[in-house]
């Protein structure tokens, strides 16, 4: 389905980052994935390289600095000649009331989930208009439709993913860049698992965590990464402004 297109994921070194990208690899696009630190990068490429060989390869940065950002969409245009899809998986996940957070944790979420969201968005954008194509695929949250306890800052940074990918679906709609969000409930990554280790009885937090969703259990890293691949793909020319839970039915009542 991704014959011959060309992928940027950030934080695409594990999760559903590493997830999508793996996906992209196996449907034939060269994927560029993006992480603050070499070591990680350098192992996830060791790893995706069994399915996708010279098709995939790593830059380093932090998205949330606007230079950083424009060197990371340079270095994929660099490598590979060209950008079609831009994915912004890159997050961090903190679990705090409001006013439990201290601004360091704020700023931290805020420039990660969100800013990092925008700017890298903003660095894409130069190449998709001279092509007249482009997608971006932003990852939010369930958080990002409705409200959810003890994550207030996760809660306002995701939310404003949200509404970001439907302002930039139509300020940008008539000039063939088409950008939707996904939006998960909880699903099995490292972040999960770093979560569950918040917690005492593990066992009983994961099954009321999995109670929680109506389809009785938590999402993978694959379903995910099919939905990605959806939107990434040509087939889905009319869909911009999305933003697609995927979610096990847990904002179906909302």
């Amino acid at each position: 389905m991704l014959k011959g297109k060309v992928a940027l994921v950030t934080g695409g070194t594990s999760g559903i980052g590493f997830g999508i990208a793996r996906r992209f690899l196996k449907e034939g696009a060269k994927v560029m994935i993006s992480s603050r630190t070499e070591s990680k990068c350098r192992e996830a490429v060791k790893k995706l390289q069994k399915i996708g060989g010279k098709r995939v390869a790593f830059v380093t940065g932090d998205v949330s600095k606007e230079k950083d950002a424009e060197r990371m969409v340079a270095e994929t245009v660099r490598k590979f000649g060209r950008i079609d899809i831009l994915v912004n998986s890159a997050g961090i996940y903190l679990e705090k009331k409001a006013h439990e957070t201290t601004e360091e944790e704020w700023d931290a979420i805020i420039d990660i989930d969100l800013k990092g969201v925008w700017l890298c968005s903003k660095a894409a954008y130069p190449y998709f208009k001279k092509q007249g194509k482009g997608v971006i695929i932003n990852i939010s949250s369930d958080a990002g439709i409705f409200g959810n306890r003890n994550c207030a800052a996760y809660c306002a940074a995701k939310g404003g993913v949200s509404n970001l990918t439907r302002a930039m679906a139509l300020d940008y709609a008539r000039e063939g860049i088409r950008v939707n969000a996904l939006c998960p409930a909880v699903i099995d990554t490292p972040m999960y698992e770093k979560e569950i280790c918040q917690h005492e009885d593990r066992e009983e937090y994961m099954r009321k965590t999995a109670e929680s969703h109506p389809i009785g259990r938590i999402g993978t890293i694959d379903e995910v990464a099919f939905a990605a691949l959806m939107l990434a793909s040509d087939e889905s020319s009319f869909t911009t402004g999305a933003c697609i839970p995927i979610d096990g039915g847990t904002t179906a009542g909302y």
